[in-house]
């Protein structure tokens, strides 16, 4: 695919969470394999719900700082350039078994640039898992997983790079050492962290202007949206 250009990043309305606001781990597995994972804060008055509409309509469109933008731009203003749905899912739209397109550059930095179109395997107010194959091989999969805890939902981040099978070894090593070395890794970790983080700010007053079938245990308190986003 083309490489598109980084654009200037736009302007950040929320702080940015810290990378020691998560407990994290890279463990290098055989055969050239890693894991990374996320353990982020709690995220305040976020709910499951919410996080499934949000991957649900990640195409979508929102106010931000006066302009029109997609919502996958708003979700990391910096790093974010682009997101397609590839292929919609066999009912439709955005849910199991379809592909999205994501273009991002870790850091707004050229040389940590990802573009990858991968597979949605699962969707549900548990969580998404995205996945990529080569020859019907996984290598490369990204889990994010949610569950409610009081008013907070507790969000982990698992990335697994590299296949199982030893015949992909030196595709392992390939992807580890030169795709997404371990400079990557951290900035990668650094992005998660800060795109997670900000759904505090937003998605709560986002997902209170849409006229939803939800329960009312899922919907945020109005006031409390209000005060989070600047719409």
């Amino acid at each position: 695919m083309r490489k598109l250009p980084v654009p200037p990043a736009r302007r950040r309305l929320y702080p940015m969470r810290r990378a020691t606001s998560a407990a994290t781990a890279v463990y290098e597995l055989p055969r050239h394999r890693r894991r990374i994972t996320i353990d982020h804060e709690p995220l305040e008055g976020v709910s499951p719900a919410m996080l499934l509409w949000w991957f649900r309509n990640i195409g979508g469109h929102m106010t931000y700082d006066g302009q029109q933008l997609q919502n996958y731009l708003v979700w990391h203003p910096e790093d974010h350039i682009r997101w397609e749905l590839a292929r919609q899912a066999p009912g439709g739209g955005v849910a199991e078994g379809a592909r999205f397109r994501i273009v991002e550059a870790f850091q707004a930095r050229p040389d940590f640039y990802v573009d990858t179109t991968d597979t949605v395997e699962k969707l549900d107010e548990t969580g998404i898992r995205l996945v990529r194959r080569v020859g019907g091989v996984i290598v490369l999969q990204l889990e994010h997983t949610w569950s409610r805890c009081a008013t907070r939902t507790h969000y982990v981040s698992v990335l697994d790079i590299g296949a199982r099978t030893p015949l992909f070894t030196p595709v392992n090593w390939f992807l580890n050492e030169r795709r997404f070395s371990a400079p990557m890794v951290q900035a990668w970790i650094r992005h998660n962290i800060e795109e997670v983080g900000l759904f505090e700010h937003f998605l709560p007053g986002l997902y209170a202007t849409h006229d939803l079938d939800r329960s009312p245990a899922d919907s945020p308190d109005p006031a409390a949206a209000r005060a989070r986003v600047a719409l």
